[in-house]
């Protein structure tokens, strides 16, 4: 128990690979929670790590837009620290309050816990920003020297009461991957996606997010209303120079 304790206090000197994954295993770790571990001991094992505050921002290639453009469904492409980096017409459709940032970028955790539209927008507003909140955690573990995602968290540490309680007290993290997103939408209402994601192979740290609804279903009916809308507005919901 007090060799438990000393690792749980960050204490890894001498701790070898094999004693995490007995940790891992004795704490029933999913494999989002193992990596997570394993990058923590080696970030603390990096003695002085130097932030790189200049780092070439992951890009979007026009390849990868056009894919994009090919999809009917809502599908776009965001990085480790939740900002939407590119999108087809009817992905920024679904989010209508991303054409405010301008030329800027939209990051769905400043959105979620900034703006008080959000907690309408989020019909599980609670688990939604929890679950940003872990997303956020993760990368910055896997990554402890990108300075864009200590800045993120400094910003809403700053402004808002409900982030500063959850990386305060929940430690959980969590990777990309299926799930179901409840929104209440400004222009169709209520509507339910199923929500799957890739990896981008040669764009580390991109993950593309495609929406798809139950055919016949109400959520189908307010989709198709978004895409007719999304097709024959000439801009969109595109925020601008997207």
């Amino acid at each position: 128990m007090d060799y438990y304790t000393r690792v749980e206090r960050g204490k890894i000197a001498g701790v070898s690979e094999e004693v995490l994954e007995s940790v891992a295993r004795a704490l029933r770790l999913d494999d989002i929670e193992h990596d997570h571990l394993l990058h923590l001991v080696r970030s603390m094992r990096g003695s002085h790590v130097v932030r790189r505050s200049h780092r070439a921002e992951p890009q979007v290639r026009p390849e990868t837009q056009r894919v994009l453009d090919s999809i009917a469904l809502p599908a776009l492409i965001q990085n480790a620290r939740l900002d939407i980096l590119a999108a087809n017409r009817i992905g920024w459709a679904v989010y209508p309050y991303a054409r405010e940032v301008g030329s800027g970028t939209f990051n769905h955790l400043k959105f979620q816990l900034l703006d008080p539209r959000a907690r309408n927008f989020y019909r599980d507003w609670e688990l939604t920003t929890k679950n940003a909140v872990a997303l956020l955690r993760a990368a910055a573990g896997r990554d402890p020297e990108d300075e864009s995602i200590s800045q993120l968290v400094g910003e809403l540490s700053t402004h808002s009461e409900r982030f500063r309680q959850l990386w305060a007290s929940s430690h959980d993290v969590l990777g990309f991957r299926r799930g179901v997103k409840r929104y209440r939408h400004p222009l169709v209402g209520e509507i339910d996606f199923d929500l799957a994601s890739f990896d981008l192979a040669g764009e580390p740290g991109l993950v593309m997010l495609v929406y798809s609804v139950q055919p016949g279903s109400p959520s189908a009916d307010a989709l198709q209303i978004l895409a007719n809308w999304s097709a024959s507005s000439p801009a969109g919901f595109c925020p601008a120079g997207s």
